[in-house]
């Protein structure tokens, strides 16, 4: 598929715990046009109270314009059936590697998403499932091995760029592997710092939340090869930065850069 696409910018909101209308106030102001609510203890909707209280976010929230696009939280049927009754589409997740290794985990995981895809289909929901690094689900062609056997109306893939780039897989090869099941992409970016312990025996690494611009990520790239294929879905900005104090400015300034880029300008 070619041409040009309009997608729907999200960013995922976990770093700001102010009351909903503030919040969507703030994200709109921002320029976004929905978010990614944290369905966690704590936070805005907690998961005890999802039955009621993710229909009434939406309702603050359209109130500023805004839609929830997704939520990251549980998988229980009454998060599936709020998310229904609140019109979001997509429960992300991440799925760690257990202690029993990877392959165990895989099959696992399989088990778990055939209990889970009667209730979805029932309810309309997506279960988009995210690769990240380190000990998780790590990138784009393990992300098709979890979702290929699945309607993708079902089970999909939350495709994350950035860890792909810690992980050594290129964007335009990471979106080919996972397009069939491609239900939403998240937009952040990161570079390998060098850490000087003074004792290691071998140089070692950490990663480091940066910029749009700045990290192995390149945002071009994505933005080009999702216009070249029509993607019009959510392209959720999370947020992530090292340089926590600086989160309000640099996510203000990504979201014109990907806006930018998307446009094509």
């Amino acid at each position: 598929m070619t041409g040009g696409t309009k997608v729907t910018f999200t960013v995922f909101t976990k770093l700001w715990k102010m009351p909903l209308g503030e919040l969507g106030r703030f994200v709109k102001r921002l320029g976004f046009d929905g978010v990614e609510l944290p369905v966690r203890p704590g936070f805005q909707v907690e998961p005890e109270r999802v039955s009621r209280g993710l229909t009434a976010a939406a309702r603050v929230l359209a109130d500023c314009g805004l839609r929830i696009a997704s939520i990251a939280g549980p998988t229980d049927e009454p998060t599936i059936a709020a998310c229904a009754e609140a019109g979001v589409p997509i429960i992300r997740v991440c799925e760690a590697i257990g202690a029993d290794g990877y392959l165990a985990t895989e099959a696992r995981l399989l088990a778990k998403y055939d209990a889970l895809v009667p209730l979805l289909v029932r309810h309309g929901v997506t279960l988009g499932i995210q690769n990240h690094c380190d000990n998780f689900v790590p990138h784009a062609l393990a992300l098709r091995r979890l979702v290929e056997w699945y309607d993708p109306r079902c089970v999909a893939a939350v495709l994350d760029l950035a860890h792909c780039a810690l992980n050594g897989e290129g964007e335009e090869m990471a979106i080919d592997i996972i397009w069939s099941h491609l239900a939403m992409v998240n937009l952040k970016n990161a570079v390998w710092r060098r850490t000087e312990t003074g004792s290691a025996l071998a140089a070692e690494w950490q990663h480091e939340w940066v910029a749009g611009r700045e990290g192995l990520c390149s945002w071009p790239a994505v933005a080009a090869e999702l216009k070249r294929r029509g993607y019009a879905g959510p392209v959720c900005l999370t947020a992530e930065y090292s340089d926590e104090p600086a989160v309000d400015r640099l996510i203000a300034d990504d979201i014109v850069f990907a806006r930018q880029l998307f446009a094509g300008a």
